[in-house]
């Protein structure tokens, strides 16, 4: 599990295409501190298990379900990427929880800079709008951020300047697609009532 509190700004060091999957290799000297294989790291909000660790670089593979799924697609050597170690037993839970588990991807859409911080507005999966509310969490490449504005097609959050200093959505681009994992909590909810709802109908 991961709390959406990006810990450094990596960078993809090589690409291996193999098919139907894909090997990466990051660099990332924070998170590859007692980095072991099997270990977990998050990259742009995908839960990915370090293969080698050698360094302050880790070699991760990647299967076609995750490359069709999110961003990780796109990346090319060079690519700047978010990076985040699972959350420790006891730690305290700084942004919500995440599971590194993509639900889809979004394109940014705007950026609307103001003095002290940007509000940037992504499109928004038709099957994902009805998790995503106003003032409720949302993983944007792996970062915890509080949704401003939520509509059918899009939503916009706000990004301090510490977020766009060391995260990617410092540097992404209208036209640039991210990760979206929505709140866990309302998948459940939904499949709760929705059980509750079948039951009562027999």
């Amino acid at each position: 599990m991961f709390t959406g509190i990006v810990e450094e700004l990596g960078e993809i060091a090589a690409v291996e295409h193999l098919g139907d999957a894909a090997r990466f290799r990051l660099r990332g000297p924070v998170v590859t501190q007692g980095a072991r294989h099997g270990d977990s790291i998050a990259v742009n909000g995908v839960c990915l298990t370090v293969v080698e660790h050698e360094g302050d670089e880790f070699t991760a593979d990647v299967m076609a379900e995750t490359l069709k799924r999110s961003s990780l697609g796109v990346l090319t050597v060079g690519s700047r990427v978010n990076l985040e170690r699972p959350t420790a037993v006891g730690a305290r839970l700084g942004g919500h929880i995440v599971q590194g588990h993509v639900d889809g991807t979004g394109t940014i859409l705007d950026r609307t800079p103001s003095e002290h911080w940007e509000i940037v507005k992504i499109s928004l999966p038709a099957d994902l709008a009805r998790y995503v509310v106003e003032k409720g969490s949302i993983t944007v490449d792996g970062i915890s951020l509080t949704v401003v504005e939520a509509g059918d097609e899009h939503f916009t959050v706000s990004l301090i300047p510490t977020t766009l200093a060391l995260t990617t959505l410092g540097l992404k681009q209208p036209g640039d697609p991210v990760n979206l994992e929505v709140d866990v909590v309302a998948k459940y909810v939904e499949r709760l009532l929705g059980d509750r709802a079948r039951g009562a109908v027999r």
